[in-house]
């Protein structure tokens, strides 16, 4: 059982309400969410599970403002969404929301130091060396900052990623299966990582994820079906989260309908 408690409610890093998203029409018309309603607390971690076709990464995609919904509204911290401009959604993305995805996606050519500076480059800022090497210090990695990803592990390159996700200290850090391109020890190891990142700094963070061991390490997990939020669990250990996967018994008293 995870025994992580939810942090005290201190306003919600991310709001959800009713929304939609659709994808083609007429006979191919596909209801990838459907009237959905989260909120998502400040300091949090939170994994979203469920079946391909569920709707998983959709509604990671609304959430950070990568894809606009149908119908609904979204709202990071203050900020609605939905009536943002693209490139109001742009600046967005890039000052207050980190990402890290299943491939690192780092530039070979570059230093780890250099990818992971690049997100404030790219917006027209030198970051001091300093934040630089504080954001690899925070993944365990300032002893290799001149080192290239081929010089760096599978594990030290996602750390890489996370880093660069960091360096803008974003408000909500999403991400999209981050441990499925990694070992288990590996992967417990980013996980760890992440946990810590709540404990300790209050990050809020949202994570898609097809594995029950990776979801444990949440505050609490919801599940898709279908475009729909089917429930969620809050404090589970990896068997209560593959039992309700399955559909097998579980506790009731660990399920939190929504």
């Amino acid at each position: 059982m995870n025994t992580h408690a939810i942090a005290p409610r201190n306003g919600h890093a991310i709001e959800l309400r009713s929304v939609s998203r659709t994808h083609g029409s007429g006979d191919g018309r596909v209801l990838a969410l459907d009237q959905v309603s989260l909120a998502f607390p400040r300091g949090t971690f939170t994994a979203v599970m469920g079946p391909s076709g569920s709707g998983k990464s959709t509604l990671l995609q609304c959430a950070a403002g990568l894809d606009r919904p149908t119908s609904g509204s979204v709202r990071i911290g203050d900020t609605e969404l939905t009536g943002l401009s693209e490139r109001g959604l742009t600046l967005l993305r890039r000052e207050r929301i980190g990402f890290v995805f299943q491939a690192f996606n780092l530039l070979p050519s570059l230093t780890a130091e250099q990818n992971v500076a690049l997100p404030l480059r790219l917006a027209g800022r030198r970051p001091p060396k300093s934040r630089v090497r504080e954001a690899l210090r925070q993944v365990g990695l300032a002893d290799r900052a001149r080192h290239r990803p081929a010089e760096l592990s599978g594990g030290q390159q996602q750390r890489v990623a996370l880093a660069r996700a960091l360096i803008t200290r974003p408000e909500v850090l999403f991400g999209d299966e981050p441990t499925g391109a990694l070992d288990t020890r590996t992967g417990q190891e980013v996980l760890i990582l992440l946990r810590e990142l709540v404990d300790r700094e209050q990050q809020t963070v949202v994570m898609v994820t097809h594995d029950p061991v990776a979801a444990s390490y949440a505050d609490r997990v919801i599940f898709l079906v279908d475009g729909r939020v089917s429930g969620e669990l809050v404090g589970a250990g990896a068997e209560t989260i593959a039992a309700w996967m399955t559909g097998a018994p579980r506790p009731v008293q660990e399920v939190t309908p929504c």
